[in-house]
């Protein structure tokens, strides 16, 4: 089988499936601001996810799965596309951080939309007659720029914000409201039950066509509320025994998160559509790992160091898990390093969908392990402060090592994250050549990409910084 070139395979693969079936339907669950470390599979001993880590089993899990930038909307327009989001000029979520005097750099100007002149998935799976559908957030643009602008048939609880007003019907704060939600919900109900009986629904009506579903949960993004019944559960717990995670809100979200992806699975199975449908499951960046708001900071990405907003690997480095029954090995394990610019130009190869060349690459070979695969190098760069403290910067990961360029004092840093995950060791004095040699490929990427950087803060003002913690 392994002599065999990736198309003859996948001739067969489509060759033995259902006579009224040619391609298989596509389900994108993307989570929000999950860590790494946050899965049982990925190591926490305290939250529970059984279904997703069944998910791993069922399928090919990542150990080194990265999103493209450290915060949201970069991310969801890399997958959207295949684009690294310096090609579609959105480098920091939407509509991004005003400037303080305390900061040395202002940020380059970003796009608050992804351009209509993208292709995104959605649109490709309608250029082969898919039902498309955009369940849950959405977070790049407003207006004209929605889902059903980019695509997708359907449109439910997308909008331009990042975060929900709430988790509990009616999904209102102050003059925020998710709608569209609100006018049919009712008391007690969910936010992550109720995107989740919505993709069921859409599910339910596509049951005979082919469909793409991109389930964009707005969990476990702040702010950070949970189900009494499952609080309850892990304060208990928490006062049982002692844990690297300890934050008893977000586990409850992530165990409510792991139950409703068991519930996709379920309905998959009782309409006879799991062997049909691939589904593909990750994190739009790292786990918020600071203080951010009530039961705040919500998780701790150790191993990997620091979190959301940050250019370090608990910033980055995400947990992606694949499933496809019959086609993608249960129980594979990958340790290739693989990005969310790589979702498109895979889905697009197997469905034979001609498309432009794009940043990303086909993981194919990888999911089918098959047929030839080329490492390459990963790239990052993020010109902006963010939210949590991070600095703005650029990285590359090349091999096992990586490299990250910080702009404010123009230090560099380098590590062997193969023996140094925790980017513990700065090697930056110690393998000069090394260094110089990822700094280069750095910096070529950058001048082709024509990526913008920050300059000087007119208004800087050290002080300033300080002025934020005096009593008035």
């Amino acid at each position: 089988m392994r002599g065999l070139s990736l198309t003859i395979i996948l001739v067969f693969i489509f060759s033995c499936s259902q006579p009224e079936r040619k391609l298989p339907n596509v389900i994108f669950i993307l989570a929000d601001d999950l860590g790494y470390a946050d899965l049982g599979v990925y190591g926490s001993d305290f939250h529970e996810t059984p279904n997703l880590d069944q998910m791993a089993g069922d399928g090919m899990l990542f150990t080194d799965a990265y999103a493209s930038a450290p915060v949201c909307s970069p991310t969801r327009a890399s997958i959207q596309t295949g684009k690294y989001p310096v090609s579609v000029g959105i480098t920091n979520y939407i509509p991004g951080r005003k400037p303080h005097s305390f900061e040395r750099l202002l940020a380059p100007e970003d796009l608050n939309q992804l351009a209509l002149e993208e292709i995104t998935l959605a649109e490709a799976f309608k250029s082969i007659d898919y039902r498309t559908a955009s369940i849950g957030k959405w977070h790049l643009g407003a207006n004209q720029f929605l889902p059903t602008h980019q695509g997708y048939d359907i449109n439910v609880a997308g909008n331009h914000r990042g975060s929900p007003p709430g988790y509990f019907y009616p999904y209102q704060r102050r003059d925020y409201q998710l709608e569209q939600l609100a006018e049919t919900g009712k008391k007690n109900e969910y936010l992550t039950d109720r995107l989740t009986q919505e993709a069921i629904d859409f599910i339910k009506a596509n049951r005979d066509s082919s469909f793409f579903l991109y389930l964009s949960y707005y969990a476990v993004h702040i702010p950070l509320q949970a189900k009494v019944d499952l609080l309850r559960k892990y304060n208990h717990k928490l006062k049982k025994g002692t844990h690297r995670h300890d934050n008893p809100v977000y586990a409850a979200m992530v165990e409510s998160l792991d139950r409703n992806v068991g519930d996709i699975f379920k309905v998959l199975k009782q309409l006879d559509l799991d062997e049909e449908t691939i589904v593909i499951f990750t994190s739009d960046n790292g786990g918020l790992s600071v203080k951010e708001g009530p039961h705040t900071p919500a998780t701790t990405n150790f191993p990997l160091k620091e979190g959301k907003g940050y250019l370090s690997e608990g910033g980055i480095r995400v947990p992606l898990m694949v499933k496809w029954p019959g086609k993608i090995r249960a129980g594979a394990i990958s340790e290739v390093p693989v990005t969310s610019i790589d979702f498109a130009p895979t889905l697009m190869q197997l469905m034979q969908i001609d498309h432009e060349p794009l940043d990303g690459i086909s993981i194919l070979p990888v999911l089918m392990e098959a047929g030839n695969y080329q490492e390459r190098d990963l790239f990052w760069h993020f010109p902006h402060y963010s939210n949590q403290g991070g600095s703005p910067g650029s990285a590359i990961r090349s091999g096992d090592f990586k490299l990250v360029e910080y702009f404010e004092n123009q230090t560099l840093e380098l590590y062997d994250l193969q023996n140094d995950i925790g980017e513990q060791n700065n090697l930056i004095y110690s393998e000069p050549q090394l260094a110089a040699e990822l700094f280069g490929k750095l910096n070529r990427w950058r001048e082709q990409k024509m990526v913008k950087f920050p300059v000087p803060n007119p208004e800087y003002q050290r002080e300033s910084l300080f002025s934020l913690y005096e009593k008035p």
